[in-house]
């Protein structure tokens, strides 16, 4: 994924814009990525991120790569837009007023650790996405929520509150925690 060109992650995010505004305005038709971008074929996980003014307005995504990358950046663009629990659908007044955002992983890899502080040294603050699970109750961050938890603990905290958990659950060698990397591009920095 690092091969992708401007030109590829403009034609990504046309396509996350069109999915929601063809929700919203009559006769919006949705782009094809397959002659335009040689990758939008391949299986990854990605999430589409909503941002008004700033402040986030809908985020969501696919850890594992499942569906083909145009496939999975329709679907979390329209997920992100009206069907995240945490806000309301979004509207047509609103739909300029926010900028999108893809971010496309790499698979998940699984770390061992012996406790809390050699979890910590594992991890790379600015770089790694992290998924924390236990049972049922799963969760990620990521790498970009760095830059609002910079600090490794209040970090793997607001985490493990996200999954559902005590805020020290990552301290525990019952909790499962996976990595990624992402490349993430938006319409406001490109």
């Amino acid at each position: 994924m690092a091969g992708l060109t401007d030109s590829d992650k403009k034609a990504m995010l046309v396509l996350a814009r069109s999915a929601i505004a063809a929700r919203l305005i009559k006769g919006i038709k949705i782009p094809s990525l397959k002659e335009s971008v040689k990758e939008s074929g391949e299986k990854r996980g990605c999430f589409v991120s909503l941002h008004k003014k700033g402040s986030l307005r809908g985020c969501i995504g696919t850890l594992e790569p499942t569906l083909p990358l145009a496939e999975g950046i329709e679907e979390n663009a329209k997920s992100a837009a009206f069907h995240d629990p945490r806000f309301l659908p979004l509207t047509r007044e609103e739909l300029d007023q926010v900028d999108i955002e893809i971010s496309i992983l790499t698979e998940p890899i699984s770390l061992k650790f012996k406790d809390g502080e050699d979890l910590k040294r594992q991890l790379k603050a600015g770089l790694h996405g992290v998924i924390l699970a236990r049972g049922r109750q799963r969760a990620t961050f990521l790498p970009q929520v760095w830059d609002q938890l910079p600090d490794k603990e209040e970090f793997l905290g607001e985490l493990c509150r996200k999954a559902g958990m005590d805020r020290f659950c990552w301290k525990r060698t019952d909790v499962a925690v996976s990595v990624y990397e992402v490349v993430h591009f938006s319409e406001k920095k490109l």
